[in-house]
């Protein structure tokens, strides 16, 4: 754990770059993109809604390429991975962003619960697709935003898609857990494999963003008031992930948060996940059933 102060101003020029953001029209998203493309990367911003998404492209200021992805549905995650592959030869970051937090229980394209499908499912399938075009670049990095709501989460393979029952909140947690076990077990297997790329997670602590629409009525007032007061600013919250995504004393298998108020604000440095984030054996259970949910396997 460090005390440095680590800004926007430390992060090395980014030119001749190629990274692949999901989730970039609002929040921490669009923060993280209008960053890495002023430090001068080609940067692909890949959203549901590619009309906000043009407008996000406008509010950067900076030439960004418009991707339509929509993670709740695996036909659209192999066509935008196709896309992208059809665009780039090669991509140097790809950030795991987007997301959806505690809505009502609803299903994906592929009959998965919304949050696991979307925040988990989906990003494994996209980055299995794309893993190939990271794995021979020097410095590549794959980097899953996960959130302190981890600590809540808990993998119950008896009911991976809420069939049984549905907490949203709980829901959430998981979906977030899940995140963490899979970067570990992502860099478990490129380190296995001798890879160039590695693999982190970021959480932005606590901010006042789209992502908590879905919130009930009195914590969406809290989060859209007393929140943009005291807690943290998209643009402080993306530093994790930015430190994470290129640092270059960043390590695989690290997690970056804020450091004050018990992770919900200041500037980023390495933190401490969850020890059922750590459970090996979980991890790797994890990705054999993604593997089988999605129909994507890896090359490592």
């Amino acid at each position: 754990m460090g005390t440095d102060r680590w800004t926007e101003d430390d992060i090395p020029e980014q030119k001749g770059r190629i990274a692949v953001v999901t989730g970039a029209n609002s929040g921490i998203g669009l923060e993280t993109a209008r960053v890495l493309a002023a430090r001068g990367a080609t940067v692909v911003i890949a959203c549901r809604d590619t009309a906000r998404a043009e407008r996000a492209a406008d509010l950067i200021g900076c030439p960004v390429e418009v991707l339509r992805l929509d993670l709740a549905s695996l036909d659209s995650v192999r066509q935008a991975a196709q896309e992208v592959r059809d665009r780039h030869d090669r991509v140097d970051l790809l950030i795991n962003n987007a997301g959806v937090m505690v809505p009502p229980l609803t299903r994906t394209a592929d009959g998965f619960e919304l949050q696991f499908g979307t925040n988990h499912l989906g990003h494994f399938a996209l980055t299995g697709l794309l893993l190939d075009l990271l794995l021979p670049v020097p410095g590549s990095r794959v980097v899953t935003v996960a959130s302190m709501a981890h600590h809540r989460g808990r993998i119950d393979f008896d009911d991976l898609h809420s069939e049984r029952s549905y907490d949203r909140v709980a829901a959430y947690g998981r979906s977030k857990l899940a995140n963490l076990l899979f970067t570990y077990e992502l860099q478990r297997r490129l380190s296995a494999a001798g890879a160039e790329t590695a693999a982190l997670a970021a959480h932005p602590g606590v901010a006042p963003t789209e992502l908590a629409r879905h919130l009930p009525g009195v914590l969406r007032f809290l989060n859209d008031t007393a929140g943009r007061l005291v807690l943290q600013r998209p643009e402080m919250g993306a530093l994790a992930t930015l430190r994470a995504a290129t640092d270059p004393q960043a390590e695989g298998g690290s997690y970056y948060g804020p450091s004050s108020l018990g992770g919900m604000r200041g500037h980023p440095e390495r933190v401490r996940s969850s020890a059922r984030s750590h459970d090996t054996a979980v991890q790797a259970r994890l990705w054999e059933e993604s593997e089988r949910l999605t129909g994507v396997a890896y090359p490592v």
